[in-house]
């Protein structure tokens, strides 16, 4: 078996891209990856075409060695687009290797661990303050809105969910700190007015939700060390799962663990065992994230397993399409090691479309797939309707 085509295919997902890559072979079995980048989705894909020398005529099925070949191709830019453009690949090597076989790759992996796996609504709020008229639902206008989002996350059978910064208005609106620009707005800061706005808010959600949902908050990249400890400070009255908090210092992330009994999640802009290893050394959270698709499958494995040395346990970073949903369900079902799962709920409304099977979630828990591959592909003519515009 030998890789004849590689194609990659950039899909309008409203306010971001979903970015896939397609390997074709020469016995006619197809691989289904996704490498999605929120920003930089030209980049990734400019790379995967880089890389279409190392891999065409290669057998797909020797999905290690490929790795190897396609890291020592880019490793003087190891990490960030590099890393998402092999990660794209990757990912589509082992479909292939997988339904080579007629097995899922939870079955190529040595699984199952588990049948189904808890998952939680990310993004709950923040999509809908950002993008209700395209999803079709009730925008974030008062704090009633919060508190009606909240009674209809336990409504619909979630036992978490995660939420940004939300601020209900007309228009409403998600604190961004951390990804703003220009000038006076680098400083990080957690002012006195914002640690009384996260307190009612989250104090809003746990009205509606009760006791026994768990509750997330994303800090992302918004504040630095000192007013990331206020915030899990001011958090511990409400038993939260995590206060996810993005840092590239191992040690100020240990600071902030060690100042709070809120605990704290990190990890999702992390890549291989060499750059998590410093945080599991000094144990700088309490929970670990892993994004599949920008650190592929094989790569994910190991850092989740190098996780488990350190009696640490993993979430999988999943904001994207169905597709990383299935191939983080399948990580997880090869782990002994997993906290919970990642997907977002509110989304554009052609989202069960973009795969040939959507997944099953019932009851707060995505049923792991059990057909060859990832138990799913993409569905191209939806992928080609939806083109991503660039904007």
């Amino acid at each position: 078996m030998k890789i004849s085509n590689i194609e990659t295919f950039i899909v309008d997902a409203g306010w971001r891209p979903w970015t896939f890559t397609k390997i074709e072979t020469d016995e006619g079995i197809t691989g289904w990856g996704e490498c999605s980048d929120g920003r930089s989705p030209h980049g990734v894909v400019g790379t995967i075409e880089d890389l279409k020398p190392v891999l065409i005529g290669k057998d797909p099925r020797a999905f290690e060695m490929l790795w190897w070949d396609m890291f020592r191709a880019t490793r003087q830019s190891p990490g960030g687009i590099a890393a998402k453009a092999i990660a794209g690949i990757d990912t589509a090597l082992v479909d292939i290797k997988a339904k080579a076989l007629g097995i899922s790759v939870t079955e190529l992996f040595g699984g199952p661990t588990r049948e189904k796996v808890r998952v939680y609504w990310s993004h709950c709020g923040t999509s809908r303050a950002r993008n209700h008229e395209l999803i079709g639902v009730p925008p974030i206008r008062s704090w009633d809105d919060i508190m009606n989002l909240g009674k209809e996350v336990v409504e619909r059978g979630f036992t978490a969910f995660k939420t940004n910064i939300v601020q209900p208005g007309d228009p409403a609106s998600v604190y961004g700190g951390g990804f703003a620009r220009g000038l006076g707005t680098t400083d990080q800061v957690a002012t006195t007015e914002m640690l009384s706005h996260v307190e009612k808010l989250i104090g809003t959600f746990r009205d509606a939700v009760g006791p026994n949902v768990d509750i997330n908050l994303d800090l992302n990249f918004n504040f630095k060390t000192e007013g990331a400890i206020r915030i899990a400070k001011v958090l511990e009255q409400f038993n939260m799962l995590w206060l996810e908090v993005d840092m590239y210092s191992p040690t100020a992330l240990r600071q902030v663990k060690e100042s709070t009994d809120t605990k704290i999640c990190t990890g999702e802009n992390l890549y291989y065992m060499r750059e998590y290893l410093p945080y599991f050394q000094l144990h700088a959270a309490d929970v670990f994230m892993v994004d599949v698709p920008w650190n592929g499958f094989i790569q994910s494995k190991k850092v989740a397993d190098l996780a488990e040395v350190f009696q640490l346990n993993v979430a999988p970073h999943n904001y994207y399409s169905h597709m990383s949903s299935y191939i983080s369900a399948a990580l997880c079902a090869v782990l002994p090691n997993v906290r919970i799962m990642e997907i977002d709920i509110d989304d554009v409304p052609w989202k069960d479309d973009l795969v040939t099977v959507a997944p099953e979630i019932v009851d707060g828990y995505m049923t792991v797939p059990t057909a060859p591959g990832w138990g799913a592909d993409v569905n191209e003519e939806v992928a080609r309707a939806h083109p991503w515009g660039g904007a």
